[in-house]
């Protein structure tokens, strides 16, 4: 793919990736969401909090009224 370079290691294993930044404001929000898909996958064990809880919380801080 244009715009895209691959570090490579051990017998031209891919490792890592350099994206050029043309390339990577074209797909800035395909790469967005991608992120998003790694971050949500990485927290699926974490502890959920009901959102009553957070609205709670954030009212007793002064965040929200």
């Amino acid at each position: 793919m244009k715009g895209l370079s691959y570090i490579t290691v051990d017998q031209n294993h891919k490792k890592a990736v350099v994206i050029e930044m043309g390339t990577l404001e074209k797909y800035s929000q395909d790469l967005e969401d991608l992120l998003d898909g790694w971050i949500a996958e990485s927290r699926k064990e974490d502890e959920k909090v009901p959102l009553e809880n957070v609205i709670e919380d954030l009212k007793k801080a002064g965040k929200l009224k």
